[in-house]
């Protein structure tokens, strides 16, 4: 499910000549936020529900580059999910389909006024249903990994 369609700003090159790691979170950022819109948590829905996600982990894998004014595409993928979380998988593609990072995303329902963990609304529930769910046999290939020096690996390899 494509979530955001961006394109690559002058102000997150580095001096590679590529985007820098941190905007690729700053992008992951605003999916989260799309995904948000989405379910009905823009700002009427947090407003009215009194509830807001927190992101409570993420793991970024970098895969290529991504250069200036290059067009992108976060997708999203359901993992799991429960009363108040939800486990996600987002991609970062290019528009020929090259995958160029991954944000795998523990994301938490949180009562705005409280800042406690908060279960989400009905409603937001019923869009999360619409959303890609895969079963745990079909996750993507990159999803839960973790990290680590893989003793005995050749070496690193993309």
């Amino acid at each position: 499910m494509t979530l955001l369609e961006i394109r690559v700003r002058p102000e997150w090159v580095d001096y590679n000549g590529h985007m820098n790691d941190a905007e690729y979170a700053r992008v992951f950022s605003l999916a989260v936020e799309a995904l948000m819109d989405r379910i009905g948590l823009d700002d009427a829905g947090r407003a009215q529900h009194g509830v807001t996600i927190y992101t409570l982990e993420s793991h970024l894998c970098y895969r290529r580059e991504a250069h200036e004014g290059q067009p992108l595409e976060a997708t999203l993928t359901l993992l799991d999910r429960d009363a108040k979380r939800l486990h996600v998988f987002f991609e970062l593609l290019d528009m020929e389909g090259n995958l160029l990072a991954t944000s795998e995303q523990m994301l938490m329902g949180m009562g705005r006024e409280s800042g406690r963990p908060a279960p989400l609304p009905k409603l937001v529930e019923d869009a999360i249903g619409a959303v890609p769910h895969a079963a745990r046999d079909a996750w993507p290939e990159l999803a839960g990994r973790t990290i680590g020096i893989r003793r005995g690996d050749p070496g690193w390899v993309v």
